[in-house]
């Protein structure tokens, strides 16, 4: 049995706990609050924040366990460098945790690869952001270069929008470094995500490509197989093996790509299980969290097979605490339809609090429709 200590525990690790649950794992997780989904079904838990150097040594040294595994990217990931080579493993690795902890790194790393990417630079003030903004040519896409689910992510379309995206980043960041990334706007058809899957035996693994659509810089609907021309899956395939054979270990990992008629661009990397991944949990015979605990335990994926599926996420309008949800018997009388409640307990305006998920013809009309019906209410 291996004891997993997991750092994060959204609806991705309450996800990913069952399935490493299933497979004889011992979870101990972790985040900033009580509560959280995935302590629900985890083994133990701990309250700190991943940030916290002192607490996060101090968590790692108390359960000596054999997989470090971050679900989240806000984590002082020195302290990951370091106890990797005392002997502790981190998933995938510990340089990939801290490269794709903060936007430029990664992107660099994906540079110096050779691998195409959108124009970008960075900057750490209002006036150096309108500088660089300028330099690229707008309208131009501006995003912390450390937040998640897109937070501080906005568009300036005109020198008149740069403070406020320069207030709007500021307001989005994790962790303790003021720096946003600015690149240019990506005319593109289509986003996918390219679930890819690095074994410790065996070759790399790809799930067929999941389309999504982002609003406020967060996923808001899911689909899978999203078609495209073999030619430029075929490119994201091997753009996504380079950069995460770079970045080493094993595990599961989410690479975004801009689609446009003739290109494939590199967008952001995660790795770790994506939300918009959740689409597995109806769509493949092994979803993406089962992948990734079959990866990092060592155990054999022998095919990977997927139907057509979508997923639509449920959020909460206002903040409070203890939510209640309505029009969940409505969204399940729906053939092929399904619902998971992720179990936050508090709410603010846009937090993702459920998702509905559907299978078959027409999956992305069922999936949002049942979404729909579900109301989440506060006290």
């Amino acid at each position: 049995m291996k004891k997993i200590l997991l750092l994060g525990s959204g609806e991705l690790g309450k996800e990913f706990v069952i399935s490493a649950k299933r497979l004889g794992c011992y979870v101990i997780a972790c985040d900033s609050y009580a509560g959280a989904p995935a302590m629900q079904v985890a083994d133990d838990c701990a309250v700190f924040s991943m940030l916290d150097e002192a607490a996060l040594r101090a968590a790692i040294a108390q359960h000596q366990p054999d997989l470090i595994v971050p679900e989240i990217e806000a984590i002082r990931t020195e302290v990951l460098l370091e106890v990797e080579k005392e002997g502790f493993e981190v998933i995938p690795s510990a340089r990939a945790a801290n490269l794709t902890m903060n936007r430029d790194r990664i992107r660099d790393v994906a540079v110096g690869l050779g691998v195409r990417t959108a124009q970008f630079n960075y900057a750490q003030s209002a006036q150096e952001l309108m500088t660089q903004a300028q330099a690229i040519g707008f309208p131009v896409v501006i995003k912390p270069v450390m937040s998640s689910s897109g937070k501080g992510q906005s568009i300036a379309k005109s020198p008149a929008d740069v403070q406020a995206s320069w207030d709007y980043a500021c307001q989005g960041m994790r962790g303790d470094r003021q720096k946003v990334i600015v690149e240019e706007f990506i005319h593109f058809d289509f986003e996918i995500t390219l679930l890819t899957i690095r074994q410790r035996q065996g070759k790399t693994l790809f799930c067929p490509p999941i389309g999504h659509v982002q609003e406020r810089g967060d996923y808001q609907y899911s689909w899978q197989p999203q078609a495209m021309k073999p030619e430029l899956l075929k490119a994201a395939q091997d753009m996504a093996e380079k950069v995460t054979a770079d970045l080493g270990g094993a595990g599961l990992f989410g690479v975004e790509f801009f689609i446009t008629p003739n290109e494939v661009i590199f967008s952001e990397l995660s790795p770790r299980p994506h939300d918009t991944g959740m689409v597995t949990l109806i769509s493949q015979n092994l979803s993406e969290f089962d992948l990734h605990a079959r990866a990092i335990l060592g155990l054999p994926i022998p095919s990977i097979d997927a139907t057509e599926g979508a997923s639509a996420v449920v959020l909460a309008s206002e903040t409070g605490a203890h939510p209640t949800f309505t029009g969940v018997e409505a969204a399940l009388s729906e053939v092929g339809v399904d619902v998971r409640i992720f179990g936050k307990p508090t709410t603010r305006p846009f937090r993702r609090m459920a998702v509905a998920l559907a299978r078959g013809d027409k999956a992305l009309e069922k999936a949002r429709a049942a979404a729909q019906k579900i109301k989440v209410h506060t006290h």
